[in-house]
């Protein structure tokens, strides 16, 4: 039997996302108007590149396969959610109040001990995860140190007092 692999590198991150979208003007409304990322680049009618805090792009979105598309139906395989990392409690409670005053739903909320998050729709249907990390010298651990991550219901009040 071959010897596993060895794991990956430890500094290695996911880079960005790219999403197919119906509607590009719509797209943007959302990712730029409501969350707040800035176009680093455009493609005309047809895409469009999106970040924070000036790196090149953390969101693609385009129209290239799915202008007018609609949604995959539920039940087939494909992109959950999209997690958008922020960088503190405060910043998450920042994208709550956002969230709240674009009359954007949350599909739910919840603690998972070494993270908050919030979760809802875009406007095509795609999954997005907002969230925060606690330091990890706060993760939960069970009586062996290994992670006891969970889900738990997110104190929405509480976030918003941040």
């Amino acid at each position: 039997m071959p010897a596993a692999p060895p794991p990956i590198d430890p500094g290695v991150r996911i880079g960005h996302v790219h999403l197919k979208v119906a509607d590009l003007s719509r797209a943007l409304d959302f990712y730029c108007g409501v969350l707040g990322f800035t176009v680093t680049q455009r493609y005309g009618t047809q895409a469009a590149f999106l970040a924070a805090g000036g790196y090149h792009h953390h969101l693609g979105l385009n129209t290239w396969e799915s202008l007018g598309g609609t949604p995959p139906p539920r039940g087939a395989t494909g992109l959950f959610h999209t997690a958008i990392l922020y960088p503190t409690r405060s910043a998450l409670a920042d994208a709550l109040r956002r969230l709240m005053r674009a009359g954007i739903p949350l599909d739910g909320a919840s603690d998972h001990g070494v993270s908050e998050a919030l979760y809802l729709r875009d406007p095509d249907q795609n999954g997005v995860e907002l969230c925060w990390d606690r330091p990890p010298d706060q993760w939960p651990r069970d009586a062996q140190g290994r992670l006891a991550m969970g889900t738990r219901p997110l104190d929405l009040e509480s976030l918003l007092s941040a």
